[in-house]
C-alpha cells in the first residue's frame, strides 16, 4: 500500500475493452418484447463488434421470454465453450404483480449462474415501469442496454484472463 493507504499501481487489476480473437461470447434473447429485444441484440452485436469480436466466434440464442433466459445461460455458461454469456430481454410491468415475480426471478437466476460457473453472465435485462422506458434504454434517450451488457462482458472476459495470468 501507498502512504495514502491506496493500493500502489501493481496491486490494481483491470480489465479492458479488447475482445481476444479466440474469446466466444453467447447472447440470450427473449422474444416477448421482441420490438425491444431486437433492439438490445443490435447494441450487443454493436459492441462486440466494434472492440474485434470475430462474428463466428458470437452465438445467439432465441427464448420464448425472460422467464426461459437463466435455464439457457446456465446450460451455455456450464458448457465452458463461452468466455461470456450477454442476457438481454424486457420485462414491462403491467397491472398484475407477474412483473414482480419475473423481474426477481430472473436477476437471481443469472447472479446464481455467474457464480457457480464462475463464467460472466452480463445482465442486459430492462425491467421497466412503461414501454416508453423500454423504448429509451433500448437505444433512445438512455443509450441501448444490450450495448452496455455486451461491453460489460468483454471488460470482464479481459479481467478473468488476466486473474488467471496472475495465478488468481
Amino acid at each position: 500500500m501507498n502512504s495514502d493507504n491506496s493500493p500502489s499501481r501493481n496491486q490494481i487489476v483491470v480489465g479492458n475493452l479488447v475482445v481476444p480473437p479466440e474469446a466466444n461470447f453467447a447472447i440470450v434473447a427473449g422474444r416477448t418484447n421482441a420490438f425491444i429485444v431486437d433492439r438490445l441484440i443490435e447494441g450487443s452485436l454493436d459492441a462486440l463488434r466494434r472492440h474485434g469480436a470475430l462474428e463466428e466466434k458470437i452465438k445467439l440464442v432465441r427464448v420464448p421470454g425472460s422467464w426461459e433466459i437463466p435455464v439457457v445461460c446456465s446450460r451455455l455458461a456450464s458448457s465452458k465453450k463461452f468466455d461470456a454469456v450477454i442476457a438481454v430481454s424486457a420485462v414491462i410491468r403491467g397491472g398484475t404483480p407477474h412483473f414482480e415475480y419475473i423481474a426477481a426471478e430472473v436477476t437471481k437466476g443469472l447472479a446464481a449462474i455467474t457464480l457457480a460457473t464462475g463464467i460472466p453472465v452480463c445482465f442486459g435485462v430492462l425491467t421497466t415501469d412503461t414501454l416508453e422506458q423500454a423504448v429509451d434504454r433500448a437505444g433512445a434517450k438512455s443509450g441501448n442496454k444490450g450495448f452496455d451488457a455486451a461491453m460489460a462482458a468483454i471488460e470482464m472476459v479481459s479481467l478473468m484472463r488476466e486473474l488467471s495470468n496472475q495465478g488468481l
